[in-house]
């Protein structure tokens, strides 16, 4: 063998050697998750539910990393900025597609500087009152005492501008009842005064509030998404009860940076579909009353561009703006 073609010979013996080294270090690689929520709330419950499945899907170490701030800006910006090599995803849910209609300044385009993964599913919002102060038991009783009172009762929220003050507004919007908003910092505040009787009535996440429902320290109205659910399955939804145009539930979605190569976007939503559908993290939703339905990419855009244009003329309606 004469001495060049015995160098590249010998070159490529080398290459085919460090080839398997070489894949186990692009495994070790970490899935880079980032949830621009703190840690304990909805989105980081589900996510870390799922985590030890997604790292088995990926074959890749998966680090959660909770960026909250400024309404879920802070953490998606971080999304937006990575690198779309398939090493970052983040979950984002309803205020992604709120803020742009709320927040005068956005530091980024939401449906064009991500790559939509998957929506995955969703968390069921339920209208609440207080039992004392309110006797109402459906969504009629509930707009007649209402709109008995315009101006003399109110309604809490997580905060001003957030999904549940917007699910709140739709209500009040379609029942035509004038009711004032108390927006508080979080859902455990909120939560806390509802039960108290210091406000009259509001939209939650079922999880957060079925403990409340059971004891009788709170009393659900209806269903504010398009099905009825397990955990109260003799609750009917509002849609149901004579609210048609009522509907919105707590969705959460898996996104990308833009440009993400379609490889990849290939590889990271067969990863979440398969980890999702794992036994025991399919337990771990049914637990947390959570409906797990990922969908396509191509779906997954197309909603979230409609969430986005829903939020939008819903947030005009109710005159809803933040700086």
């Amino acid at each position: 063998m004469k001495p060049t073609l015995r160098r590249r010979h010998l070159m490529m013996l080398a290459a085919l050697a460090l080839a398997p080294a070489a894949f186990a270090q692009s495994s070790n690689t970490p899935l880079r998750v980032i949830l621009p929520v703190s840690a304990g709330s909805g989105v980081d419950a589900i996510v870390r539910a799922a985590q030890n499945a997604l790292s088995q899907a990926t074959s890749q170490p998966v680090v959660i990393e909770n960026l909250p701030g400024a309404g879920g800006i802070t953490g998606t910006q971080a999304i937006v900025k990575a690198a779309p090599d398939g090493n970052t995803i983040g979950f984002v849910s309803n205020n992604h597609a709120v803020n742009p209609s709320v927040f005068k300044n956005m530091p980024y385009d939401g449906l064009r500087d991500l790559t939509p993964i998957s929506v995955v599913g969703e968390t069921p919002f339920v209208l609440v009152v207080h039992p004392t102060h309110v006797p109402a038991r459906t969504a009629k009783e509930l707009q007649a005492f209402l709109q008995s009172r315009p101006g003399k009762t109110n309604y809490a929220s997580s905060g001003n501008g957030t999904i549940i003050h917007l699910a709140a507004a739709m209500f009040a919007e379609a029942a035509k009842v004038d009711s004032r908003h108390i927006p508080y910092k979080g859902t455990g505040p909120m939560i806390t005064d509802l039960i108290g009787g210091q406000v009259d009535w509001g939209v939650v996440a079922v999880p957060a509030v079925l403990g409340h429902l059971q004891s009788g320290a709170l009393r659900a109205i209806g269903v504010m998404g398009r099905q009825r659910i397990a955990a109260l399955p003799d609750l009917p939804t509002i849609a149901e009860q004579g609210f048609p145009e009522v509907e919105v539930a707590g969705w959460f979605a898996a996104v990308a940076p833009a440009k993400l190569p379609q490889h990849q976007l290939q590889r990271l939503h067969s990863a979440i579909v398969t980890a999702f559908n794992d036994p025991a993290v399919q337990a771990a939703m049914a637990r947390q009353n959570n409906l797990i339905q990922p969908t396509s990419p191509q779906a997954a855009r197309a909603f979230m561009e409609a969430e986005q244009a829903r939020y939008a003329r819903l947030v005009k309606q109710a005159h809803i703006t933040l700086d």
